[in-house]
């Protein structure tokens, strides 16, 4: 009877918990899981072993309630995750390089094993008397400060490096185009203008007389963007290492899919699950793809760097709209025009999601389990039955 008792009460725990909303993001060999008052971090080492580590997060919707009004809320989040998506990544990485300095120690070992039975073969009896030395690296006083100083810096190229692809190209791009089409106007050119004077009379003006040339212009320039992201996605998709998050991309999923379900979290419950989910940040960026086109086309500067100024400048409020359809699409009374908007994400992660194995599986199970520890509620008396 108390057995029954005790399922019965897991039962209704797992029905009043299981619209928590937990999301995640896959790492090298590992999982992100994060639930509204906590993150855990599981990765797996090469022995087998699987590490974490967790912690609460800070509620800012309750020290800030403007923060919790839609729209804004999805800023707030966007940063929050990417802070959280730095602490990920950087503890994987710390995780790999410890696993590395494992290998290559063990290498040395086995080097040192091979010396002392060769010289147990030779005529110099002090050959084998002598204790072969193995000089170590010291460690670094700033090694700590140089991965910081690492970190920001890859923070700050990936920003670069994506402003220039995903809006500066397309909308160069896209001017150029207009102009080789004739649906914009060209510019006015000296017969003796050097090439550098040519380029910038190019790029620096958008000549576009109406309101739905305009329209069309942000259409193409949208395109553009879009098939800048799927043809960098899909090159990712071929190297070894990717693949390998993309597979723990699908374990997330899966996982994330069996507690909104209220199964059990197993390894066997997760296989059956959908790798692809419709608060994924696959869908997530195609939908801002998507609200970039709508709002950008209110804009109706001729000067390039104009347009550029602003489209920066209103990415906060593009995130911020996206958010918002991502998390009304995710419920089950969203209507059919919002879970359209979220198919092409869905499409999209065929790619960006593959077929974990059970390994891989637990490993996400695991930095689940661990955020819901800390939760402020009943679940945590929950526990997964993996590793």
């Amino acid at each position: 009877m108390r057995s029954k008792r005790l399922l019965r009460f897991i039962h209704t725990v797992f029905s009043m918990e299981r619209d928590l909303i937990v999301g995640g993001q896959a790492v090298m060999e590992g999982v992100m899981m994060r639930t509204p008052s906590a993150y855990a971090i599981a990765c797996r080492r090469s022995d087998g072993s699987i590490v974490t580590t967790a912690e609460t997060l800070p509620k800012w919707s309750d020290k800030y309630k403007w923060l919790n009004t839609p729209v804004l809320r999805g800023g707030a989040t966007l940063v929050q995750s990417m802070a959280l998506g730095v602490k990920a990544l950087n503890f994987s990485a710390r995780i790999w390089e410890e696993d590395e300095e494992a290998k290559k120690q063990l290498a040395k070992e086995s080097v040192v094993e091979t010396q002392a039975v060769l010289a147990s073969g030779t005529t110099d009896e002090n050959f084998g008397k002598a204790k072969p030395k193995v000089v170590m690296p010291k460690e670094s006083k700033a090694k700590s400060a140089g991965q910081s100083a690492s970190a920001i810096g890859s923070i700050i190229f990936a920003l670069a490096f994506n402003i220039l692809l995903f809006i500066v190209a397309p909308l160069v791009l896209t001017n150029l185009l207009f102009i080789w089409l004739g649906w914009a106007e060209g510019p006015t050119l000296l017969a003796d203008a050097g090439w550098l004077e040519m380029i910038k009379a190019y790029v620096w003006k958008i000549k576009l007389d109406t309101f739905g040339g305009w329209v069309a212009f942000n259409l193409i320039d949208g395109i553009i963007r879009t098939v800048f992201f799927i043809i960098m996605i899909f090159s990712m998709s071929f190297l070894k290492d990717i693949r390998r998050v993309f597979e723990y991309h699908g374990a997330e999923h899966k996982t994330v899919f069996t507690w909104e379900k209220g199964l059990e979290l197993t390894p066997e419950n997760a296989t059956l699950q959908s790798r692809q989910h419709p608060r994924c940040g696959t869908s997530f960026l195609m939908v801002v793809m998507l609200v970039s086109i709508v709002l950008f086309s209110v804009i109706t500067f001729e000067a390039t760097w104009l347009n550029l100024l602003v489209r920066i400048a209103l990415m906060p409020l593009v995130a911020g709209l996206s958010y918002e359809v991502i998390r009304y699409a995710a419920k089950k009374e969203s209507s059919a025009i919002f879970k359209a908007m979220t198919l092409p994400g869905i499409w999209l992660q065929n790619i960006t999601t593959q077929e974990p194995d059970n390994e891989q599986l637990e490993v996400a199970i695991k930095a689940l389990d661990e955020s819901l520890k800390l939760e402020p509620s009943p679940v945590i008396g929950v526990q997964c039955t993996t590793a």
